[in-house]
C-alpha cells in the first residue's frame, strides 16, 4: 500500500474528515486531499507529526518493506528523536476533542509551535485557557497575553489585566492604562487612576495626581485637588467624591485614607 493509500485508510479508521485531520497538523483540507490522490506529498516536518498523531514510524506510514517488524519501541524513540531534530520537544493533543479542539493540548519546543485546544499551553498557544510566550485566550497567561476576560503577561491586553505593561478595563501593572480603573507605577485612567503617577479624567489618586477630582502626597491638579498636607478631613474629601461620581466604589475611601494620612 502506497503512502496515499495508507493515509486515506488510516484516516478512516478513525473516523476523521479530512478537514479534522488537516487541523490536528496545521494544514488545510485541501492540502491533505493532494496527499491522498497522490498530487503531493508531506515535507518532512508533517510527515512527522502524522507519523506521531498515528503512532508509527514514517518508515512504516509511508510503506517502506520491513516497517511492520520495529517494536513500539523503537517506533515511539524513532519519533521522538525525528522530533527532536526539529526542535519540538514535547507534545500532548488529548484524544477527547470539543468542537474540533482537543480538550488539552501542549506543545512546547524551539521555534513558533503554535498549541491549539480547549487549554492550550505552549511556546504560543491560542484557547479558552491559554498559557505562552504569546498567549490568546479568554484566560490568557503569557510574555505577551491577549485575554477576553483575564490576561496576565509581559504586556496583557484584556478586560482585567496584570502585566508590566497592562491595558483593559481593569489594568494593574508597571504601566497600566484601564477604562474604569487603572492602578501602577504609572497609571492612566477614564474613571480612577491609582500609582505613583496617576492621570484620570475622573478620580486620581497618587503621588502626583492630575484629573477631575485629585489626591496626591506630592502633586495634585485638578477641578478638585486635595493635598496630603492640606490637612483636610476625609469626610470632606469623600463627600466631593461622592458628589461628582456617585458610583464609585466604597473601598476607594480607604485608599484616600491613607495618602491623606
Amino acid at each position: 500500500m502506497n503512502f496515499a493509500e495508507h493515509l486515506m485508510t488510516l484516516r478512516k479508521q478513525r473516523g476523521w474528515s479530512q478537514e479534522e485531520l488537516g487541523n490536528q497538523i496545521g494544514v488545510t483540507r485541501q492540502t491533505v486531499s493532494k496527499w491522498e490522490m497522490g498530487q503531493s506529498t508531506p515535507e518532512l516536518e508533517k510527515l512527522v507529526e502524522l507519523a506521531r498523531l498515528f503512532n508509527m514510524s514514517i518508515d512504516r506510514l509511508v510503506g517502506l518493506e520491513g516497517a511492520e517488524e520495529r517494536g513500539g519501541d523503537f517506533t515511539y524513540q524513532q519519533t521522538r528523536a525525528e522530533m527532536r531534530s526539529l526542535g519540538v520537544y514535547y507534545e500532548y493533543s488529548s484524544p477527547v476533542k470539543v468542537f474540533g479542539l482537543p480538550v488539552v493540548h501542549i506543545r512546547l519546543g524551539f521555534g513558533p509551535r503554535l498549541a491549539k485546544g480547549i487549554v492550550a499551553i505552549g511556546n504560543c498557544a491560542v484557547g479558552v485557557v491559554a498559557v505562552g510566550g504569546g498567549s490568546l485566550g479568554v484566560i490568557s497567561i503569557g510574555g505577551i497575553s491577549l485575554g477576553l476576560l483575564f490576561a496576565f503577561g509581559g504586556l496583557s491586553l484584556g478586560l482585567v489585566t496584570l502585566g508590566g505593561v497592562a491595558i483593559g478595563g481593569f489594568a494593574v501593572g508597571g504601566c497600566a492604562i484601564g477604562q474604569w480603573l487603572a492602578a501602577g507605577g504609572g497609571a492612566l485612567s477614564n474613571y480612577l487612576s491609582i500609582g505613583g503617577g496617576a492621570v484620570s479624567s475622573g478620580l486620581a489618586i497618587g503621588g502626583s495626581a492630575f484629573g477631575h477630582i485629585a489626591v496626591g502626597t506630592e502633586e495634585a491638579k485638578g477641578a478638585f485637588a486635595f493635598l496630603q498636607e492640606g490637612n483636610l478631613g476625609m469626610e470632606e474629601v469623600w463627600s466631593v467624591v461622592k458628589q461628582e461620581f456617585p458610583h464609585m466604589w466604597d473601598w476607594v475611601r480607604s485608599v484616600i485614607q491613607w495618602v491623606l494620612r
